[in-house]
C-alpha cells in the first residue's frame, strides 16, 4: 500500500522550517500542488493540533501530519519531509520533531493497512539512516519499494 501512495515528488529532504506550523505546511505542499488534499486540509492539520495539542507527534522525532477527509483529503496519498533542523511541537517526551509523514486517506479503511506498513516502516532503523544521509529521492522510493512489508 505506501508503495502506492509516495510519488517520488512527495518527497522533500533539507526541508527549513521556523516552527512546527511552517514544518506542516512546507511538507504539505507536494500535496497540494498534486491535488492529493487541499489547503483547507493542511489548515484543518493545524487548527486541530493548536486545539487539541500535539497529538500528530507520534513518535520520537516524528510527527504525522493528517486531517479527518472531509476537510480536503481527495486521494490516498503519503509525503516524507526530513527537516533541516528539527522543530519543537510541543511533545515535552517525542521533540524535537525531524521526520514528517504527511497522510491523506481518500476513506475510511484503505488507510488502515497503509497506516500498518507506516509502523513497520518506522520500526526500521536503516530507514532512518537512509533519511539521514541522502540525496536523492529515488534511493528512499527504491528502499521503500523494495522492502517487504
Amino acid at each position: 500500500m505506501l508503495k502506492s501512495i509516495i510519488d517520488e515528488e512527495f518527497i522533500q529532504l533539507n526541508v527549513s522550517a521556523s516552527d512546527w506550523k511552517e514544518a506542516i505546511k512546507k511538507a504539505a505542499e507536494p500535496l497540494v500542488i498534486k491535488e492529493k488534499i487541499t489547503k483547507e486540509y493542511v489548515n484543518k492539520i493545524i487548527e486541530i493540533a493548536k486545539e487539541t495539542g500535539p497529538y500528530i507527534v507520534i513518535a520520537k522525532n516524528i510527527a504525522l501530519p493528517h486531517a479527518p477527509t472531509e476537510y480536503g483529503g481527495n486521494q490516498t496519498a503519503m509525503g516524507i519531509s526530513v527537516l533541516t533542523n528539527p522543530v519543537e511541537f510541543g511533545n515535552k517526551e517525542n521533540d524535537p520533531v525531524k521526520y514528517l509523514f504527511t497522510f491523506v486517506a481518500s476513506d475510511n479503511e484503505s488507510h488502515l493497512e497503509a497506516l500498518s506498513e507506516l509502523v513497520m516502516l518506522l520500526e526500521d532503523e536503516t530507514f532512518f539512516e537512509l533519511l539521514n544521509k541522502t540525496t536523492n529521492k529515488k534511493e528512499i522510493l527504491s528502499y521503500i519499494n523494495d522492502i517487504k512489508i
